[in-house]
């Protein structure tokens, strides 16, 4: 890291988070950059503001030299004159994080595929110079100019904060099962952390929010086997998945280039997906032709779905029937009638 610190000016804010402000900024070296400035917690005494400050900064070193294509380049860290605070200044990547893309809805599985991709790239990176994330989300999934996935916020959280942080900003899933138990970080944890975000993002944030919350679960084991599908995400996708947040890490994948190489084959039928309290539309086009499924959730006990296909607007043609309920069916069997139904179209 160099000691010289280019001159910084501060514009607008960006956002904000649990460590503290993200501002817009410009520097005399690297023009356009996100600056973000971590400020002392009221609550927390001197002692304990020094330990976190001085652990943070001897880190600054190790941060600066996770470059790659993947990881946000962080260009310097500063202790402001107050005493205080800490700013670093790193790379700016304009088309902002995935929170938005996973409150919005389901990504489609391509997407989520290239996302993985590019952060499992930059994560195998952290992970071979001996650095550990400890906060993969979508929030910290940052897009460049070019559409690239970057890996940011990386050696924040430590392991003595991480379960407090975690219940407090939300990502309490995010965190493996064998840190609840009190054993600490590690590369596993990372990947745990990693399918809990492919999942979020494959099923977005109405169909989340929807499922049993694990505030409890996560310790008591067996969480994989609690998560609900959406009916299109094809099974290997589930099995990676599920495999990246088993109990015992022993039978996780051991590294980030193993999960590349797991959703390599994974299969990406490109629906488009619409997730409301009520219902879930799906469409693919195919050719000059687009297929529409509609689940209708009417309560907890009455569901029915419907799939046809249309010619697209100017191609001519008929609307197709490609399945239905048998009239109004249970959850389960919507479920698994639907899921029999977009294994047909694969």
């Amino acid at each position: 890291m160099s000691s010289v610190i280019p001159a910084l000016r501060l514009g607008g804010k960006l956002g904000a988070g649990y460590f503290g402000e993200v501002f817009l900024g410009q520097d005399s070296i690297h023009g356009d950059v996100a600056v973000k400035v971590l400020v002392r917690n009221p609550s927390d005494d001197e002692t304990k503001w020094r330990a976190f400050k001085e652990k943070f900064l001897a880190e600054a070193q190790h941060l600066s030299r996770a470059s790659h294509r993947n990881v946000v380049q962080v260009f310097y860290i500063e202790e402001l004159p107050d005493g205080d605070s800490i700013r670093f200044c790193m790379a700016y990547c304009p088309g902002g994080s995935l929170q938005a893309r996973f409150e919005a809805g389901p990504m489609p599985l391509r997407d989520v595929r290239d996302v993985a991709t590019d952060v499992l790239l930059g994560l195998d990176a952290l992970h071979a110079r001996g650095m550990l994330h400890r906060d993969i989300k979508p929030g910290n999934i940052l897009i460049d100019s070019e559409g690239v996935a970057k890996l940011g916020d990386f050696g924040l959280v430590t392991d003595d904060l991480i379960l407090d942080y975690g219940s407090q900003a939300g990502y309490y899933d995010h965190i493996a099962y064998e840190v609840w138990l009190g054993e600490g970080t590690s590369r596993k944890t990372d990947i745990w952390a990693m399918g809990m975000t492919l999942y979020r993002l494959l099923h977005g944030k109405v169909w989340y929010e929807a499922s049993p919350r694990p505030c409890s679960v996560i310790a008591d084991g067996g969480f994989a086997d609690s998560l609900t599908w959406l009916p299109h995400v094809p099974r290997p996708w589930r099995r990676v998945i599920k495999k990246m947040l088993h109990d015992d890490a022993s039978l996780r994948y051991k590294t980030a280039s193993q999960v590349l190489d797991a959703l390599s084959s994974v299969p990406v039928p490109n629906w488009s997906t619409v997730v409301t309290p009520t219902s879930i539309r799906w469409e693919q086009t195919v050719v000059s032709r687009v297929r529409i499924v509609e689940w209708t959730r009417h309560s907890l006990r009455n569901h029915e779905w419907r799939a046809w296909s249309e010619p697209l607007p100017g191609t001519g043609g008929r609307k197709k029937r490609l399945g239905e309920s048998p009239g109004m069916v249970g959850r389960l069997q919507a479920v698994r009638q639907l899921e029999s139904f977009f294994e047909s179209q694969s």
